[in-house]
């Protein structure tokens, strides 16, 4: 893992002091070389859930959103080249430019693999640093503004991470913060320490995984930042903004009526998300806004499914897996439709059917599989969570939810229309239609429809790995005694089924204490 980030921070930092900006394509090809290579070693040395420097942990989850980010950034680089290069501007802020996002992606795997709870934030902190200079990379008021706005809110979102942590640690055994260890001293913690350090955490990390209630500093980020970065922005870093609270949500999978109170919350906070999108997918009158906004829908439906549990925590995840090709995408048509006309405004620009026959198709296309019709994968994704809804007969938020979603498909179904075939009022530069580059931003579209019409066995296998949380015997026997009394002998599964009867996600640990406890030896160490 330090080879890999010596070598990652080497070639992000070479853009710096070379002197053409082909030799900066040339470095940034290398880069992601780098970074498909070193997951492909990881997995062809066997080294799949292996701790590396006390504080990484390559497990399924991180090299999944790895994967997914080295794709993202594979495109983001191709057509940040184009945009930059519309953007006539000079060699030095190119080479800035590259050498920025670069870092960033660096950062972003380093949450990715993080297995410490603590060096989590510190990763999540360098983001925002690198964020920064790419959000204020176009230097005008807007994006100082932007800047600003990103790095005061992700502050005190991060701080508010911190105190969260803080409190965490204090059922901590022996100061360990590697998650392994943590959801083993979880369990003893008191209950109003861990609610308040919950919702503290989840609150700060919300900045990044842009959801209800620190969204709106990824909406300006977003809409500051040149459309290659805020596809990697609003893909990648989303991700990893979930990933850190998928971990804290699996540790706190073993806390019983804590972990409880925890799923209510991220289904408030889901609600709250989808309610806010559905709002302002309104009234946004810029097209990279509305997209920003789109985003904070999709990931309030996540956290929805993380709060129903069951089947849904694998289409929450899912859900991200595919919302990462699909965004993405739709960020990069965006960013050809400005070289069109020079302007993300709503109200003033149209007829692009006309104008860019292959871009208007594919935002068409792109629109229809991100409001989830088939076969779109986010369909398959949405019946599952909808499915796990009733089945535990929350009819209300199925309501909710439909009722929402809803508002979100006309407002972006509507502006879909608006701009292939509403007339347009603005000035055209059809020099800058590049159809090469629409067929490009269309690529990462066509892989989320595969994804609709088939999942691979590999990524089915990965997700439910990811979902299914480890209760191993030795954690089943340390939180014995918080449901049965030490001088009972009992049998191991009744109460594992207990203990976990609140997810249905985690059913099959059950049948793994079943499996491999042994009755006798669990009741010798319960009446030790």
């Amino acid at each position: 893992m330090l080879t890999y980030i010596i070598i990652s921070v080497i070639l992000a930092l070479l853009p710096l002091v070379v002197r053409t900006e082909r030799l900066t394509h040339i470095i940034a090809g290398l880069f992601v070389a780098v970074q498909a290579v070193g997951i492909g070693l990881v997995i062809g040395l066997d080294m799949v859930d292996e701790v590396m420097l006390s504080i990484f942990r390559a497990d399924s989850m991180a090299l999944l959103f790895h994967a997914l980010m080295t794709i993202v950034l594979g495109f983001s680089l191709i057509h940040s080249s184009s945009y930059l290069r519309a953007e006539g501007i000079s060699t030095r802020s190119y080479k800035a430019y590259y050498t920025l996002l670069m870092l960033l992606a660096v950062a972003i795997s380093c949450v990715y693999y993080s297995d410490n709870i603590a060096m989590t934030w510190v990763f999540l902190e360098l983001t925002t640093i690198c964020s920064a200079g790419i959000i204020y990379h176009r230097e005008f008021k807007q994006s100082l503004e932007a800047t600003w706005k990103y790095v005061f809110v992700c502050s005190t979102g991060i701080a508010m991470a911190y105190l969260g942590i803080l409190l965490l640690s204090t059922v901590a055994t022996e100061g360990a913060l590697d998650y392994a260890s943590l959801k083993v001293a979880i369990v003893e913690g008191n209950p109003l320490y861990l609610k308040v350090a919950f919702l503290l955490m989840v609150v700060g990390y919300s900045c990044k995984m842009e959801i209800f209630p620190l969204y709106t500093v990824g909406v300006d980020a977003n809409y500051a930042a040149p459309a290659p970065a805020s596809a990697f922005i609003s893909t990648a870093l989303v991700n990893a903004g979930f990933l850190s609270i998928m971990r804290i949500y699996m540790l706190y999978a073993s806390t019983g009526e804590v972990f409880v109170w925890a799923r209510h919350v991220l289904i408030l906070i889901g609600v709250l998300s989808l309610a806010v999108g559905a709002m302002f997918l309104r009234r946004a009158n810029n097209y990279k806004r509305f997209l920003s906004y789109s985003t904070v829908e999709n990931m309030g439906i996540v956290a929805i499914g993380l709060g129903v549990g069951g089947v849904a925590l694998w289409a929450a995840v899912f859900h991200v897996v595919c919302h990462t090709f699909v965004k993405s995408s739709m960020f990069y048509h965006v960013g050809i439709v400005r070289h069109v006309y020079d302007s993300y405004s709503i109200n003033r620009i149209g007829n692009y059917m006309n104008i860019n026959r292959i871009g208007a198709i594919g935002i068409i296309i792109g629109t229809l599989v991100l409001l989830a019709f088939p076969p779109s994968p986010l369909f398959i994704s949405e019946v599952m969570i909808f499915s796990e809804i009733v089945t535990v007969g929350k009819w209300w938020l199925l309501i909710l939810m439909l009722v929402l979603m809803c508002v979100v498909l006309y407002s972006i179904w509507s502006r879909t229309l608006r701009l292939s075939y509403h007339s347009n009022q603005d000035e055209l530069h059809l020099s800058e239609v590049n159809r090469r580059l629409s067929y490009i931003a269309s690529l990462p579209l066509v892989l989320a429809i595969i994804l609709g019409l088939w999942q691979p066995r590999f990524l089915d296998e990965t997700i439910s790995r990811i979902v299914t949380f480890d209760t191993a015997v030795a954690e089943v026997v340390e939180v014995y005694d918080t449901v049965v009394d030490a001088d009972d002998v009992v049998d191991a599964e009744p109460v594992a089924d207990e203990m976990i009867a609140e997810d249905e996600s985690v059913d099959s640990a059950a049948e793994q204490v079943g499996d491999v406890a042994v009755n006798d030896e669990v009741n010798d160490a319960i009446t030790d």
